[in-house]
């Protein structure tokens, strides 16, 4: 599968005029694919939701979601993309060891990695259509595959990351029995200049927000349901779980 270099994406997969949602859109990620999506001609809108949207969503409260959804459900989405996640958690790095694990910083990184996007698709993936291709796509990394793990540490954020997949793989087998054309999938983004990796990636960057959201969006436009549940670098690869 050939992803697509930098420049303009359109979704003809999606129809012409489709809607999209984007969640945690004040990130780097977020914001660069809601960007791209905007500029898509045969986009008909886009919805921004974060923690400081209106309504604003905070993945530890979940009646801010369900009420972002209520408000959302008249948008009718054929794209929902969740691009939430954190690295740090109240100052708490990833671990390089398990004596470095903290069970406070631990409990917060599962809800925010975990139970944060479980709730979004309690409640999101409901407003997908019944018929016709739509997607729910949601940002892992490639850390929390275990068949990829060969270097150990960053415990925490692994193992949150590895739920996450968990989680996404249940949930396709369940959408697909309402919308039995829906995709549910796991994105890898590589390692993108964010916030989220500045003090992590040293500088082993693998490209631009702008880049990274044409290509993850073009890896959305060549899947069909028979890829749903699956776990998808930016390059189009599958990862293992």
């Amino acid at each position: 599968m050939n992803a697509p270099g930098p420049g303009m994406t359109t979704m003809r997969s999606l129809p012409e005029g489709y809607r999209a949602l984007v969640i945690g859109a004040t990130g780097g990620i977020g914001g660069a694919v809601a960007t791209v999506l905007e500029a898509d001609p045969r986009c008909g809108g886009v919805l921004r939701l974060g923690r400081t949207s209106e309504p604003p969503i905070d993945l530890t409260d979940e009646g801010t979601i369900e009420r972002a959804a209520l408000y959302a459900g008249d948008l009718q989405p054929h794209l929902v993309f969740d691009a939430t996640g954190t690295l740090e958690v109240d100052g708490h790095g990833p671990e390089k060891s398990l004596s470095a694990i903290e069970p406070a910083a631990m409990r917060q990184a599962f809800a925010i990695n975990a139970i944060g996007p479980a709730l979004l698709l309690k409640h999101f993936a409901p407003l997908l259509p019944r018929t016709g291709k739509s997607v729910f796509a949601t940002l892992s990394a490639r850390v929390g595959s275990i068949g990829d793990n060969s270097l150990g540490g960053w415990i925490s954020y692994r193992a949150s990351k590895a739920a996450l997949n968990q989680i996404v793989r249940t949930a396709a087998v369940e959408i697909a029995r309402r919308h039995p054309e829906a995709i549910c999938v796991a994105l890898h983004p590589g390692t993108v200049p964010t916030r989220l990796t500045e003090a992590y990636a040293r500088g082993r960057f693998t490209f631009p927000p702008e880049e990274c959201a044409v290509r993850l969006l073009g890896v959305l436009e060549s899947l069909d349901a028979s890829r749903s549940g699956g776990f998808f670098a930016y390059d189009g690869s599958e990862i293992p779980w």
